[in-house]
């Protein structure tokens, strides 16, 4: 290798990144200074504020929305400052005589004196000739269309701090040595840094259509998270002119979760994009704040529980609640509603029909079948009004007509007398009694009519279903026996007689919630990401498809970390039948793990085959060695604990950041932790209820971890006794094993597992 100073391009890459630099900090102080600019007249403006001048409003508001937009140049150019660019691109164009320099970075920076792009975005079109071309002839695609032409040359850069550590001239960006730079870096660097590495296969999904679903299977380690942050970055990019960052929602699988890749979406200069768990969105599509119980307690039940017919019996009832066989039995369960919904009686004043019950039975069940039944009274509430207006006068005349003929019949039949003046004012006070009677009526007949709707909550309407036995039995009877309908039901109902709602309820509530009364506010949410999705039901997948009303999804997950089987998803093609349909979703594989060694992903695919599960798919690790895996087994946890420490001395002199202690269930991480007590090393223990990822060393069971990744991670416990060739058992032991970028050690209380028996 070529030594940096000696490489004949030096100087030049060395200047230019130094002119590069000092044009960004001039591009900087403009820009801070017409944001400060802004900041003064926004405050000035504020201080004179009149909230009925409409003029002034729009002026706050548009000023407020500049100011925005500045602030983000701002943070984007001060963290290019850092990094300016991370590779270079030379390509000519067919037919065109000037060669192209393109230096690509995570923002664009426009000379404006000559037009020319000293940063091009990584998300541009252009820039797909870093991640797709190869040296020699190459085209992209951009809204031009199809631009052919030869790249000459492709090299990436080492920057860091703003200083020039190193480059590389490649071909392709798999195996180099920069991605093996990369690649060994501390946790905390490669989820911010992986726009500098991203490969073809990754590049496939962030540049996906985004208006067709995308299923991804990815591998433990194959970059889905920071991948699935990188694709919203770019169509934020794309489709900037169309749609908002608020537009775009990601669903993860905890806060914990979010807490942990929290950063990586302003390091690639994106803010304002609604990041979520599928328990928080239930609850705001519910409209209610609901005590949940813990998504993971099921999965905690079945991992500590021996009893292998109660473990079957959750399982069983967490699949049936979670099948689109349930939502057809709710959907049924809201016909059965909405027969008696609404009162189907004649809508009248006085004796006069304005609409026969038969018109209004007819809209309610026929003509506007469509709506959410709350909606569909809204609409009926509209012809109520209407027929009254339209209505009334006529009726009025019709009374005074009737009296008037009366009147005239006395007046003609009867001579003047006092009997006859008293039957005339008789009738004088009825008619103006109907007429004042009907006019006070008329500003209340609608309310009327409607008050004898009576709507209950999404949970009440729940709770009816699973109490009517007999009627929960008929509406399940076509999917599944008698006996597991009644488990289901009591199961459930004892559940919520306690104020919880498990995680398999929430779906239910959502699709009853839509169903019954709509979305009490607009989602304005056009596209969603889904990660660890294979841990949804497809429930969870329909609900939430109808809510957005788009089939603009990206779904990603792996089948391999499926410990939520029992509940989630076993098959992407049957996922992409049920769900999408006729919009046919793109299935792409990220089968390449760039997490951990080979000799780590050897010893996790060794535990996964256990399986014997061919349609499982395999990891390929990237060529990057490592230390062996390290199995042991000791005769206590006392003496695992003891290695342990050892193994985290090492972490910190190999300054490593991030060490994960992994114990199958909590309990055991609870013994082991008060086994560090009087330890110097500081060490988190993780619970369902943890939000905040603060990074260092952690105790964290085994069905929390996934997702996640650390310098180092050690199993403290993985016995023949504690991970059993079951499914789960195994599952969980290989994403535990799935989880270290550099070093993992393997401890055994007594003999280990027989799956660790070529390890």
């Amino acid at each position: 290798m070529i030594k940096l100073n000696k490489h004949p391009d030096y100087s030049l890459e060395l200047k230019r990144l130094n002119y590069t630099l000092d044009y960004l900090k001039i591009y900087n102080r403009v820009i801070a200074k017409q944001k400060n600019s802004l900041d003064s007249q926004i405050d000035s403006q504020l201080k004179h504020f009149d909230p009925d001048n409409k003029e002034q409003f729009t002026q706050v508001t548009l000023n407020t929305s500049i100011r925005d937009s500045l602030n983000q140049k701002v943070q984007n150019a001060e963290r290019c400052l850092l990094k300016p660019y991370f590779a270079r691109v030379d390509f000519k164009e067919t037919d065109v005589d000037k060669l192209q320099n393109l230096y690509i970075g995570k923002m664009s920076l426009l000379k404006e004196e000559t037009g020319e792009f000293l940063i091009v975005d990584w998300r541009a079109p252009i820039s797909n000739l870093y991640y797709d071309g190869r040296i020699g002839k190459a085209s992209y695609t951009c809204p031009d269309g199809n631009i052919k032409g030869e790249i000459s040359l492709k090299r990436q850069y080492m920057i860091e701090n703003g200083k020039l550590e190193d480059f590389y001239d490649v071909d392709i960006t798999t195996n180099d040595d920069f991605l093996q730079a990369c690649l060994s870096s501390s946790k905390d660097n490669r989820l911010k840094d992986i726009v500098s590495t991203i490969q073809v296969e990754q590049n496939k999904v962030i540049r996906a259509n985004m208006w067709r679903p995308l299923i991804v299977q990815g591998a433990a380690g194959g970059g889905k998270t920071t991948i699935a942050l990188h694709r919203i970055a770019y169509l934020i990019y794309t489709f900037e002119k169309k749609l908002k960052p608020e537009n775009f929602m990601i669903m993860a699988p905890s806060h914990f979760f979010l807490s942990y890749i929290s950063d990586v979406l302003p390091e690639l200069g994106v803010e304002n994009v609604m990041q979520t768990t599928f328990e928080d969105f239930a609850q705001k599509i519910i409209g209610r704040k609901l005590k949940i119980m813990p998504s993971t307690k099921k999965l905690s039940d079945l991992v500590n529980l021996r009893d292998s017919i109660n473990c079957e019996n959750i399982k069983k009832v967490s699949n049936f609640k979670a099948s689109l066989e349930f939502k057809a039995a709710i959907q049924s369960f809201i016909k059965t509603i909405e027969q008696n919904f609404i009162p189907y009686e004649d809508f009248k004043i006085h004796t006069f029909v304005l609409i026969p019950s038969a018109n209004i039975k007819r809209w309610f069940l026929e003509d506007y079948k469509s709506l959410p039944l709350m909606k569909r009274v809204n609409e009926i509430k509209k012809h109520l009004t209407n027929s009254i207006e339209n209505n009334k006068a006529r009726i009025l005349q019709r009374v005074e007509n009737s009296y008037d003929e009366k009147l005239n019949k006395v007046r003609d039949e009867a001579p003047d007398s006092p009997e006859r003046r008293k039957i005339i004012i008789k009738l004088v006070d009825e008619r103006d009694a109907l007429l004042k009677n009907i006019k006070k009526n008329s500003k209340t007949l609608v309310k009327n009519y409607l008050s004898k709707i009576s709507v209950l909550s999404p949970l009440e309407y729940y709770k009816k279903l699973l109490n009517d036995k007999a009627l929960f039995n008929k509406l399940t009877e076509k999917y599944i026996n008698h006996e597991l309908s009644e488990l289901i039901r009591e199961t459930s109902k004892d559940i919520l007689d306690k104020n919880v709602v498990e995680f398999e309820d929430l779906a239910p509530l959502m699709y009853i919630k839509y169903l019954t009364q709509g979305l009490d506010e607009k989602i304005n949410i056009r596209h969603i990401i889904i990660d660890e999705a294979q841990d949804f039901s497809l429930f969870q997948f329909s609900v939430l498809k109808e809510i957005i009303d788009s089939p603009s999804f990206t779904i990603l997950g792996d089948l391999c970390q499926g410990i939520y089987s029992f509940r989630g998803v076993t098959d992407w093609n049957k996922t992409a039948d049920l769900i999408f349909g006729t919009n046919e979703p793109a299935l792409l594989k990220l089968e390449q793990s760039y997490r951990t060694t080979i000799e780590i992903m050897d010893a996790a695919n060794s535990v996964i085959r256990f399986l014997n599960n061919k349609s499982l798919p395999l990891a390929k690790p990237v060529i990057r060695h490592g230390d062996p895996v390290t199995v042991m087994e000791k005769g206590s946890l006392a003496k695992v604990k003891n290695e342990i420490e050892k193994n985290l001395l090492d972490l910190h002199k190999n300054k490593l950041k991030s060490a994960a202690i992994i114990c199958k269930t909590m309990k055991e991480c609870k013994e082991l932790k008060s086994l560090f007590k009087n330890s110097s090393f500081n060490i988190q223990i993780i619970n369902e209820k943890e939000n905040n990822y603060a990074g260092g060393i952690l105790i964290i069971p085994s069905y929390l971890v996934k997702g996640l990744e650390f310098d180092m991670v050690i199993i403290a416990n993985a016995s023949k006794e504690q991970y059993t060739p079951d499914e789960l058992d195994v599952k969980l032991l290989y994403i535990a094993m799935t989880r270290p970028l550099h070093k993992l050690y393997i401890y055994s209380v007594g003999e280990k597992t027989e799956m660790l028996r070529e390890v």
